[in-house]
């Protein structure tokens, strides 16, 4: 899992459904949520949690995509075995890591220092902690 402080800018309720919006490292991200604690509120600072294999990496960015969450990052490491491929991602002093495709890996020719942009659907987001 990777995981980084964001706070709480904003709530939207609907039903049983939450869509919550986050700030961090002066990027916005959006988790949607059927569950949300009372303790959530706007100013909270939260951990949020996400899979390495649910964070996609982007190479040439198009921004018509239904994905809320895109994240500025460079590739600072790479790792491939036979099938994986760990990608560590810098987004401002934070770091996160991807897991893809070996062939996906070599197929987008990913390099140390490449600019790409990090994708998360907001379903695929989760608060481990609040802070």
């Amino acid at each position: 899992m990777s995981f980084f402080i964001a706070k709480v800018i904003d709530i939207q309720n609907c039903d049983a459904l939450h869509i919550v919006k986050f700030n961090f490292n002066s990027q916005e991200l959006f988790m949607l949520s059927l569950e949300l604690s009372c303790d959530i509120k706007i100013n909270t600072k939260v951990r949020l949690a996400i899979k390495p294999t649910n964070i996609i990496i982007s190479k040439d960015f198009n921004s018509n995509i239904s994905c809320d969450n895109k994240l500025k990052a460079k590739i600072i490491e790479i790792e491939n075995g036979e099938l994986l491929g760990s990608i560590k991602l810098a987004i401002e002093d934070k770091i996160l890591e991807s897991i893809i495709t070996y062939s996906s890996s070599k197929q987008m020719e990913l390099k140390i220092g490449d600019s790409v942009m990090a994708l998360i659907q907001s379903c695929d987001l989760s608060i481990s902690e609040i802070l």
